[in-house]
């Protein structure tokens, strides 16, 4: 029976640990080189170490590498040089290491084999790759032999060997028969490690003859097979006559029928053996027994426990498997297998040894010159592996040295640097069991910072998700990275941020206030660069109304609801699984907007219905159940959570464990799938329950393991899928004795408060850990490393004690025992802690500033003493302010500012400093107390430095062909303005530049008037200001010859006959024409053109004199008594043409010409023919054939040359007229309407009658 299950679950892609990890990982780190610098090789690809090739294809072994300039290769085989130009059969692809062996064009694979290496060398160094021991695999036949049936006595063992021959790599093995049905198998019948089959007790249905043993050889894809063997199981009851003559009459009356035997182990034999596997390895132990009944396997560790989550049992149990292993894991397993006649075991004794694995790989280094670094090579394994060098691939004993290099052990030392140290180290790591290697290189540059991620980057993450903002970096020194948010804000600090060493800023949760823009700034001391990245913040999606468990009939109609609410910038998409998987294809399931609808339900309807809503950012689901019924439900069917367990009874009570039984409640229709045991202790917490365990539906006994002290009452809830129950009833109440404490407290601290105190902390013990009457706690302390006794006080009740009159600041060794009135906790460990801090005593000597640019200084100082600094150093604060402006002799209050150093540094740098001034500084050293005293006062002064941008330009005035400029001064001059640059150059109407000019300004002015420029005409000034340094910032801006362009883009036209009698039309500037219409014939006219700005109104004049009137004939002839008459002629004569047509066509005879010629002789009619159509000669063959297609007038009422060859007017006098030999038409007509508008002629005389009627016609 189906119940309610409603499951929602909701997973945001930014916040996915999965996603975060990738995320980080696909960082470019900031020791990443970009491409275009210089830098030694790196392997980047490379076949196996142990490389077993198909001896029927090409072999390919891999190298690939990157480096600046691109390295060029090398192969070794066999530890000598391997020249691949010698062999035909060998190649190498091209910009690359890779080699090709051509074995399918008549090259032998085990000719190749062999050991090979790659070498990768360019200017800065050589890499080079793993030992790769290439051999083709081999599948050898199986030796042919003869094999003897196998008769054996019911109950008996059997062992069937495979005994496959030896392939590379060991072949996979498998038992068929005839059919290539895989044999059953079972506890009793199962294949071992090495591929036999064992039976542990025959039985009659073991009798067949095709027990056939199979080897798949997976890298040749061959599969071989050992003759079939024969299995005959005999018993004294079935014994033929063909057994019976096999057999001594003593065989037979010495057979005794089928008798259970006690287990005895198959394999291993004896009872010990050794196994050693490697670290990391699967650990796989056997145990195979023969016994009947059949015997049942178990595994043991002795002395400990098998690993929990790495421990798997297959094969019906035979075998032990332990995926993993490390040294933990060595140890002796015991196995035993057990019949009801008794049991035998074995003893496995398991070593783990392990090959060399990394602890810390050698990594790539890149330094500037005169830097220091190290490269650190470290690496386990049992036995511990040695640890050797080389250096581009030569022993480094041998090298060539290097002064700038230290060897020492597994670490290489490098002082001040050189270009010329560059180079690609390798490390070995080898033991008995194999060996790791290692390439690392050192280059040396000197690079400013770089930020390699994309400028303006948008960031989109869900609200209370974690953002990762990338700032991926590089230069040389290693540059320093800080975040700011917006363009100029502060600097971002706290504990709302993570800030990791690759540059990437995390907000572990980000919420609405924190969109915006960040700003991330690298900087080294050959210059800095800042990027910005865009960070917006959306709201998450959520499901507001989930589907509901549904119940339905048979061939009803049922709907899920899924209504959700997204982000209005987020585009959500809806997607519907039946029982996780895609829906049915069935027009059935209808999906719309915010529900699913299924029609005409069936049986296979039933299921869980998942609706899942997925956006870029984030997704959220929810499902319920679909129950059908074949009738509808009835009030007796109720899906209910369970009643409550009843009848609790407590039994075997011990010390430490007891044994809880129950009886379980009504189902409610939804079987009971766990039972959860909660108890209480009256004793400590009374009315507090809390979680004991729980075990599966199944079970209605569990035995709980109990602590000493506790006064324990049990209840027991049940779980079905529709939820949990009530609790049941209290058991009864059992109280445990005391005993000592079994821990002592957690989390013990001693940090002083004050400089002659010790405050010792730690998390107090529950009630019911206590295990006994009065808990008390044993606190002790003792100075180290000082030959003092241990001090000791026991208190109760409390969390702390306050050790007083203690040294300033030494380290003391403390130690928490818990105890009761039984007795102590086991001995504790003890912890490291320091009596209080006090102020530094001493400030910093020999404050020294180097000024490396106009805004960027090295403070460089000596250490303090660690003795007077009296606490934990925590670094130096470097305080710095600006004193005075040089270029303005001008004092003002300006706030300190501070940085801190962290560690032990004794140098930092002073970043933002402003050029041109003078500058005071002091140091102090820093712990956890505060600060000390400040060291003497150091003034330093800035160079000058490029001044920042104009404060303004502002362009007035403009006339026609001049502009005024007008420009403040540098905010920040950073130094003596020596003068002004300005760049100008025109804009045209497709917006591009025209010459670029420039003009030098002296520094003392802060206008020019510029003449002689174009009339009407966009220019670009670029404006900048300079120092000795150089030029800062432009400022630009844009203006017109004349401000005013409304008026450019209004100009007015003027027309006018007299004084009088002006009209006037205002039109777009854009124009240089203008069409007047209205004119009187023959008149002299005045034209004015004006334009009107800022600088007054200017205008020009010109008289022109229009034509003389034109003929009379130009009225409208449509609304004439002689044309409307003409047209009524002309429509009666076609009508009689159409009806004479219509006879001769009845006759079947053709149209004579002479006809055609009289009917035509007028050349007033012979053009015309009726809007509605025209008519046409056709031949007898022509009669029944369509009308030509196209033959609809044109949709502008006009006649195209084509369309007008069948007119009336080509049958006119003159050489255009169509005739054939006979003197008939040759043209067919389409019945086109040829109407053209009487304004149609285009002649510049006045037309006569006749040309308007052709027109109109």
């Amino acid at each position: 029976m189906l119940q309610l299950k409603i499951m929602m679950k909701k997973m945001s892609i930014s916040t996915s640990k999965t996603s975060l990890v990738l995320f980080l990982c696909q960082i470019i780190s900031a020791l990443d080189v970009p491409l275009d610098l210089s830098q030694p090789p790196t392997i980047t690809q490379q076949s196996p170490k142990d490389y077993i090739v198909d001896p029927r294809e090409n072999i390919v072994i891999q190298c690939e590498a990157k480096g600046k300039p691109p390295p060029s290769f090398s192969w070794t085989r066999n530890g000598t040089h391997f020249d691949i130009d010698k062999d035909a059969q060998v190649t190498m692809k091209p910009n690359s290491g890779t080699l090709v062996i051509n074995i399918m064009n008549g090259g032998k694979a085990e000719a190749y084999e062999g050991v090979y290496q790659c070498t990768a060398r360019n200017e800065r160094g050589a890499a080079i790759s793993n030992n790769i021991v290439v051999r083709p695999s081999r599948s050898p036949l199986w030796t042919k032999e003869k094999l003897e049936p196998n008769h054996v006595r019911e109950g008996d063992s059997l062992v069937l060997h495979c005994r496959p021959p030896v392939g590379l790599p060991p072949p996979i093995i498998f038992w068929m028969d005839n059919a290539f049905q895989r044999l059953p198998q079972s506890e009793r019948v199962s294949q071992g490690l090495n591929g036999d089959l064992y039976f542990s007790n025959v039985q009659p249905e073991d009798t067949r003859e095709d027990y056939i043993c199979y080897a798949r050889f997976n890298h040749t894809q061959t599969i071989q097979q050992k003759q079939p063997i024969s299995v005959k199981v005999f018993s004294m009851d079935s014994l033929n006559d063909t057994i019976a003559a096999n057999l001594s009459d003593t065989d037979i009356f010495g057979a005794k029928p089928v008798t259970e035997r006690q287990p005895v182990l198959l394999t291993p034999t004896g009872s010990t053996s050794t196994k050693v596997e490697l670290r990391g390895n699967v650990l796989l132990l056997e145990c195979i027994a023969a016994g009947l009944p059949t015997p049942v396997i178990r595994w043991i560790k002795e002395g400990g426990e098998l690993p929990a989550n790495r421990t798997f049992f297959e094969n019906f149990k035979k075998t032990l498997k332990i995926i993993d292993v490390s040294e933990a894991d060595s140890g002796n397993y015991k196995c035993i297998a057990r019949n009801a006649l008794g049991s035998v075991h074995h003893v496995i004794s398991v070593t783990v040894k392990a090959a060399p694995y990394w602890i810390t790989a050698p990594r790539n280094l890149v330094l500037s010159p005169g830097e220091d670094g190290t490269l650190i090579c470290r690496a386990n394994g049992n036995p511990k592996p040695s640890i050797s060098w080389l250096a581009n691939g030569v022993p480094i004993a041998i090298a060539p040295e290097d002064p700038s290099r230290k060897v020492d052990g597994d670490t290489i030392i490098f002082s001040h640097v050189q270009e010329r140290s560059s180079a690609v180290y390798q490390c070995n790591a080898s033991n008995e069991y194999g060996y790791l290697l290692a390439n690392a290189f050192v280059n040396v540059l000197a690079e400013p910072p770089r930020i390699l991620t994309p400028a303006n980057k948008l960031y989109q993450v869900i609200a209370d998700s974690p953002a990762l903002l990338d700032c991926a970096y590089f230069g040389s020194p290693k540059p320093e990275i800080e975040w700011f948010k917006g363009v100029k804000g502060s600097i971002l600090r706290g504990n709302e941020y993570v800030f990791h060493d690759n540059g990437t800023l995390e907000i572990p949760v980000a919420q609405k206030n924190n969109a915006g823009t960040y700003t991330c700034v690298a900087r080294n001391k050959l210059g800095k660069i800042q990027n910005e990245v865009q960070l917006e913040i959306k709201d998450p999606t959520m499901i507001i109304k989930q589907p509901e468990y549904k119940v339905i009939q048979r061939y009803g109609q049922v709907s899920f609801e899924c209504i959700i609410k997204h982000d209005s910038t987020l585009l959500p998409t809806v997607t519907w699984l039946k029982d996780n998987d895609e829906l049915p294809d069935d027009e059935r399931f209808l999906v719309g907007k915010d529900n699913l609808t299924i029609m005409n339900v069936t049986d296979k309807d039933d299921g869980t219905y998942t609706c899942i809503v997925n956006t870029t950012l984030d997704s959220v689901s929810a499902s319920a159940v679909l129950t059908v019924v074949a009738a509808p439900p009835t009030p007796a069917i109720i899906y209910a959570r369970p009643n409550p367990p009843f009848d609790l009874e407590l039994t075997g009570q011990l010390e430490r464990s007891i044994d809880l039984s129950w009886l379980p409640g009504d189902e409610n229709n939804s079987p009971i799938t766990s039972f959860v045991i909660e108890f209480e202790d009256a004793l400590h917490e009374p009315g507090v329950w809390r979680y004991q365990t729980e075990v599966p539906g199944s079970q209605t006994t569990a035995q709980l393991k109990l602590s000493p002290y506790v006064n324990y009452s049990f209840r027991v809830i049940a779980v079905n899928r529709i939820g949990r129950s009530q609790p049941s009833e209290p058991s009864e109440q059992y109280l445990t004795k005391s005993a000592s404490p079994d821990e002592n407290p957690a989390n013990v601290q001693g940090i002083g408060s004050e400089p002659d105190n010790l405050v010792i902390t730690w998390e107090p013990l529950k009630g019911f850990q206590s295990n006994g009457p009065g808990l008390q706690y044993k606190v002790s302390w003792r100075q180290k490393d000082v030959d003092d006794e241990w001090t000791s006080v026991i208190v109760a009740n409390v969390s702390k004690y306050i050790v007083s009159g203690t040294p300033t600041f030494v380290p003391y060794e403390v130690k928490v025992q818990a105890l009761n009135d039984l007795g102590y906790a086991p001995e504790p460990s003890e912890v490291i802690g320091h009596s209080g801090e006090d102020l530094p005593m001493v400030a910093p000597g020999n404050v020294q500033v180097h000024v490396i640019n106009s805004t960027l200084a090295k403070v460089h100082w000596d250490p303090v003493p660690l003795k007077s600094v009296r606490g934990h150093l925590q670094g130096y604060k470097v305080y710095y302010w600006k004193v005075q402006s040089l270029s303005r002799r001008s004092r003002r209050h300006v706030e300190k500012k501070i940085l801190t150093f962290r560690g032990n540094k004794t140098f930092g740098m002073l970043p933002g400093l402003e050029p041109y001034s003078s500058y005071k500084l002091n140091v102090r050293v820093v712990n956890g107390k505060g600060e000390g005293p400040a060291s003497p006062d150091k003034v330093f002064k800035t160079p000058e430095g490029v001044p920042s941008s104009p404060s303004f330009l502002k362009i007035t005035n403009p006339t026609l062909d001049s502009l005024t400029l007008e420009w403040g001064s540098p905010t920040h001059p950073n130094g003596v303005l020596t003068s002004y640059t300005l760049k100008f150059q025109p804009i045209n109407n497709t917006h591009e530049l025209g010459p670029l000019v420039e003009i030098r300004i002296p520094a003392n002015e802060s206008s020019l008037i510029l003449k002689n420029l174009n009339y009407s005409t966009r220019y670009k000034f670029y404006f900048n200001a300079q120092t000795s340094v150089g030029s800062g910032s432009q400022i630009t801006e844009e203006a017109v010859t004349i401000m005013d362009e409304a008026g450019i883009l209004r100009p007015a036209v003027g027309a006018g006959k007299g004084k009088e009698d002006w009209k006037k039309e205002i039109v777009n500037g854009s124009r240089s024409f203008f069409v007047l219409k209205g004119l009187t014939p023959g008149t002299a006219y005045k034209v004015r053109v004006g334009a009107e700005g800022l600088s007054g109104f200017r205008s020009s004049e010109d008289v022109f004199e229009t034509g003389p009137a034109m003929a009379s004939r130009q009225v409208d002839i449509a609304t004439q008594g002689w044309f409307i008459g003409l047209m009524c002629a002309v429509a009666l004569l076609i009508l009689i043409l159409l009806i004479v047509c219509f006879i001769r066509r009845n006759k079947g005879g053709k149209y004579p010409v002479k006809e055609k010629e009289d009917a035509h002789a007028d050349p007033e009619i012979q053009p015309m023919k009726e809007d509605d159509g025209t008519f046409g000669e056709y031949s007898d063959a022509e009669d029944h054939k369509p009308l030509k297609k196209g033959s609809r007038t044109p949709s502008d009422r006009t006649v195209k040359k084509e369309d007008s060859d069948d007119s009336l007017v080509d049958y006119g006098e003159g050489v255009n007229g169509q005739f054939n030999e006979d003197g008939s038409f040759i043209g067919q007509y389409s019945g086109k309407k040829e109407k053209e508008p009487a304004e149609g002629n285009e002649s510049s005389e006045a037309p006569s009658p006749v040309n308007a009627m052709n027109s109109f016609v």
